[in-house]
């Protein structure tokens, strides 16, 4: 029987890799399906936990990962030879950037190679990481081709950039509309075939290069709108206009605008990365992205202006920055999730430590932060009680938590500074408030 009509029955033994944000709601959907999936991941403390029926991340629920494991259709492991057993392997794993925002393509080739080591014939390899067009035919074709194996001949590889916005009420993995290619013919039908047995639409594109465009695409518009509305933001502070008032008045246009929201920074695995990505492919054609760029600049500049602000706040209550204690409300890269990538929030509270601040947190999502790749913090978030709002010198909202009561806050905190807007709906107290 041949791959696609494996796929057809539900008999394709689908693999993983990678078990974060992105792999385990992919896993789960084709589990869910019917398919038999198995999860592969380093971490052995992940695995056994999912396993165990019990989620990684917040909005998943245990009972989605226990329901699979009950069914018998989902199953992590740390043992790579088992790649052999699997009819289609899904690489869902990190794309970072380096210190001088260089693509870190190791995750891609370290799995590449992993995957060569136990490539078949027969089998569809389909990478969803973003990264900058050229990646799958010019790194990951060759390595799996040393194989001896030809791609579009003995197996299919395909690019499919994943398209995830966690707690979105409306959208999820199952109905976002998936963007699919193939190196060949081939290639893109046997990845189309998989992908229209378990989402509600399948787009098909002309080469990998145009699906990992796409990717970048979708997130630099969303960089550059965001740097835009945060530029704004300063400029609007200092003619004395609210800029969140402009924008929900700009929003009423019913065709040619679409509202972006400012913020203290850009965080999450998508937006402070992917646009670099096509900066330093750009180079190799000769060419500089100075709109990107300067999005980047904006954006990454907004902890520090946020700071000023602070700054600016205490020093209105006859206090400085240095030796005063503040609380940070939200450590997460966005509203009602636990998620810690690339969130501004860990940036503020190491520029408010360097300008000798005492720096507590609280995150209802967040009770600690463990040790990161750029950031070494290890703080426990605090309680959230009137002890603590009177008992330091300045709240700084830097995520619009659901469960956070504005109000309470705003009520026993002496001074707020609201990088988020969060307070709109305050009554009482507004002269303690600072936009930032």
């Amino acid at each position: 029987m041949d791959l696609r009509s494996r796929i057809a029955q539900k008999q394709c033994a689908v693999g993983v890799i990678g078990l974060g944000y992105v792999g385990l709601p992919l896993a789960l959907i084709f589990s869910e399906a019917g398919f038999p999936v198995t999860g592969f991941d380093i971490a052995e403390g992940k695995v056994a936990q999912l396993n165990a029926g019990r989620s990684l991340i917040r909005h998943i629920p245990d009972d989605r990962v226990a329901a699979a494991r009950a069914a018998g259709r989902f199953e992590a492991t740390g043992d790579f030879a088992r790649l052999r057993d699997m009819d289609a392997i899904l690489i869902c794993v990190p794309t970072p950037v380096g210190q001088h925002r260089e693509p870190d393509l190791s995750f891609i080739i370290r799995t590449a190679e992993t995957i060569a080591e136990n490539l078949r014939q027969g089998q569809l390899i389909v990478l969803e990481s973003t990264t900058y067009p050229g990646t799958t035919t010019e790194i990951v074709r060759p390595i799996l081709e040393r194989t001896g194996l030809r791609c579009g001949e003995d197996f299919y590889l395909s690019f499919s950039p994943e398209r995830e916005d966690p707690v979105n009420p409306k959208m999820s993995t199952a109905n976002t509309p998936k963007v699919v290619s193939g190196v060949t013919e081939p290639c893109r039908q046997a990845a189309e075939t998989l992908y229209g047995q378990v989402l509600v639409q399948v787009v098909s594109v002309s080469s990998p290069e145009v699906a990992e465009a796409t990717k970048l695409l979708e997130n630099i518009y969303r960089a550059v709108n965001i740097a835009l509305v945060n530029e704004l933001k300063m400029l609007f502070e200092r003619m004395g206009l609210d800029v969140w008032e402009v924008i929900d008045a700009a929003a009423t246009k019913p065709f040619g605008f679409a509202p972006f929201y400012p913020g203290p920074g850009v965080g999450g695995h998508c937006i402070p990365v992917d646009p670099f990505y096509l900066t330093w492919r750009a180079r190799e054609y000769g060419m500089s992205t100075r709109f990107i760029e300067l999005a980047g600049e904006i954006n990454n500049a907004m902890p520090e202006y946020v700071v000023s602000r602070v700054v600016r706040a205490l020093s209105s209550h006859g206090k400085a920055l240095r030796g005063a204690r503040l609380l940070v409300l939200g450590v997460a890269y966005k509203k009602d999730v636990d998620d810690l990538r690339e969130s501004p929030s860990l940036t503020l509270i190491e520029l408010l430590q360097q300008g000798g601040a005492e720096v507590v947190y609280n995150d209802p999502f967040v009770p600690r932060i463990p040790p990161l790749r750029r950031h070494h913090l290890e703080l426990e978030s605090t309680p959230l009680t009137i002890e603590t709002l009177t008992g330091v010198d300045c709240v700084l909202i830097a995520t619009e938590h659901s469960p956070y009561d504005y109000q309470f806050i705003v009520n026993h905190a002496p001074l707020v500074v609201d990088t988020r807007n969060a307070t709109r709906e305050v009554k009482t107290g507004r002269d303690k408030i600072w936009s930032a």
